[in-house]
């Protein structure tokens, strides 16, 4: 099966069972399962909190897998996850075909959450510039405090991060969606994730409020 109809499915099944969620029975719900990337090799996240899956859980209709899955970037099992994760830090290069499966997959219906552990610069230029080459006719832009990403579920008027500055998010948007949010701050939650020692850098105060708007807005719009 084609790998982008497959990925596409998951979401209109997803979608639907959204919409029934309040009629529902626990049996009846596919639980949306969350891909925390594995990419150029073995560098992945082990400071991204997966406390957030279950807020989600606790204050919407959405029934999510509460713990993160580990997926490569570069297979086919990519597709079968419609929100993943995609954080790490230092200096990386994408494969050729983890290139080519990041660009199906956010052009295909995938959605991905981006931030670097402990607002790592050497991370944020090495993304940026992997974008730049998978997709050369889009980029990264300030998303406005106004979108609706910022009321899904809970109202956010400001992002300020831990040193009181107030920034903003960025998003990749292609054919009118958003596909991509990211934050060179950081929305790891590192003081909740197991296995981090660093500091959290410049993080996003509140980053699970955040990041509930961030994963149910993926799935409404």
């Amino acid at each position: 099966m084609n790998k982008t109809r497959t990925l596409i499915t998951v979401l209109f099944t997803l979608a639907a069972g959204l919409l029934r969620a309040t009629t529902a029975t626990p049996d009846n719900i596919i639980p949306i399962r969350v891909g925390n990337l594995v990419y150029a090799g073995d560098q992945s996240s082990v400071c991204f909190s997966d406390r957030f899956l279950e807020t989600v859980n606790q204050e919407t209709n959405l029934t999510v897998d509460p713990a993160f899955h580990p997926v490569k970037l570069g297979e086919d099992r990519v597709f079968d996850h419609p929100f993943c994760v995609f954080s790490g830090e230092d200096v990386f290069q994408l494969t050729e075909q983890e290139r080519r499966n990041l660009r199906q997959y956010l052009m295909g219906g995938g959605f991905i959450l981006s931030s670097p552990s402990c607002s790592n610069a050497d991370w944020d230029r090495s993304l940026r510039r992997e974008l730049k080459l998978i997709f050369p006719e889009y980029k990264l832009k300030q998303i406005p405090m106004s979108d609706p990403l910022f009321s899904t579920v809970y109202d956010i008027t400001r992002l300020v991060e831990k040193h009181g500055k107030t920034v903003m998010l960025e998003g990749l948007e292609i054919n009118g969606r958003i596909v991509m949010i990211y934050s060179r701050e950081g929305l790891n939650d590192v003081a909740n994730a197991d296995g981090c020692c660093c500091c959290g850098g410049n993080e996003i105060r509140e980053p699970v409020k955040v990041n509930v708007n961030i994963l149910t807005y993926a799935l409404l719009y």
